[in-house]
């Protein structure tokens, strides 16, 4: 006997208002789709579709099955032991980054190849260029400290037509650099996107990923599964995210006129007090903090500009879009 049936909201209304996976995932369409996900769709306790979120081949299925039947996306895959993220929360970034651009733009959205970002940490995975190219046809510049996210990255763009000419991937040689070596001389950046590593140290990165697998697996996982959460660039370095962000900005420092808009995700609520000390330092003429939510979890988007309002206007004015006609 079935236990009783859980009552699903009739679309996840923390996601952003633009988002195409508001709606739960319809495997039927995407087993279609995707043939290579069917395989790992079961029937849950309560009788829904689904997949074991634990088993990292199924999740990469699933992330392959979303990117085919909504963005485009022919050809995807990542290396073993590299992070498969969640689809619909790099979504909301890209949205909500879309909605801080139409603020900006006399409520336009500002559309087209014109617009270029950098996705710092593309990883191998090459998502936020792939939701952002396919949502508003924005290019995209990806970096990396990894040579193997590099090349991962590379082959997805040169396997999907709509890529090839959108997004150019750039190694960078000097871990302790976040823009310098990427920015080129005289490059204009509209937004810049970031997910930092999260954590501070191998074993706490380590314990979290053990901790996600008990939790989706519903019993005490003591030994980590090959391919499930990251490389140790993707989910840690020395001082974890506080210490990525201050850098981050106190870096950004160096490119107050290439850049309109830069912009990091933060995790933990208690690192967003430090991040805007840092960039009331750092003399941020605008900072905006913008709330995300994804199921039980909310993070959220710190975006700061060292434009002035003259400055700013003439970016969009020339960059983006012309001011409205008068009536």
């Amino acid at each position: 006997m079935l236990p009783d049936k859980k009552e699903h909201p009739p679309e996840k209304s923390k996601l952003h208002p633009r988002n195409r996976h508001r709606d739960r995932y319809d495997f039927n369409a995407l087993t279609t789709c995707c043939p290579e996900l069917a395989p790992f769709v079961a029937r849950n306790r309560y009788d829904d579709e689904t997949i074991d979120f634990s088993n990292p081949e199924a999740v990469k299925m699933l992330n392959r099955a979303l990117l085919k039947q909504y963005y485009g996306i022919e050809n995807w895959d990542i290396p073993p032991n590299y992070l498969c993220p969640p689809i619909p929360g790099r979504a909301d970034y890209i949205h909500h980054i879309a909605e801080l651009l139409c603020v900006n733009n006399y409520g336009m959205f500002p559309m087209g190849h014109k617009i270029r970002c950098l996705d710092i940490g593309v990883g191998a995975n090459c998502v936020y260029p792939i939701i952002g190219n396919r949502e508003y046809g924005w290019s995209f510049i990806g970096s990396d400290i990894d040579p193997i996210s590099i090349e991962a990255a590379q082959k997805i763009v040169d396997a999907n037509v709509s890529l090839k000419d959108n997004v150019q991937l750039r190694l960078q040689t000097n871990p302790m650099d976040i823009f310098y070596g990427v920015i080129q001389k005289d490059e204009f950046i509209d937004v810049t996107v970031c997910n930092p590593p999260f954590h501070a140290s191998l074993e706490e990165a380590q314990a979290g990923t053990l901790r996600k697998l008990s939790n989706l697996s519903h019993q005490k996982i003591t030994t980590l599964t090959l391919n499930f959460g990251g490389q140790n660039g993707e989910l840690w370095c020395d001082g974890g995210e506080e210490k990525f962000v201050r850098n981050m900005i106190r870096q950004s420092r160096q490119f107050t006129t290439s850049v309109f808009w830069f912009s990091t995700l933060i995790a933990k609520q208690s690192h967003v007090k430090n991040a805007l000390e840092a960039l009331a330092k750092a003399n941020a003429t605008t900072v905006k903090t913008i709330p995300m939510g994804q199921g039980n979890k909310t993070s959220r988007i710190v975006a700061w500009t060292f434009l002035t309002k003259e400055e700013q206007k003439v970016w969009k004015n020339t960059r983006w879009n012309k001011p409205p006609t008068p009536n």
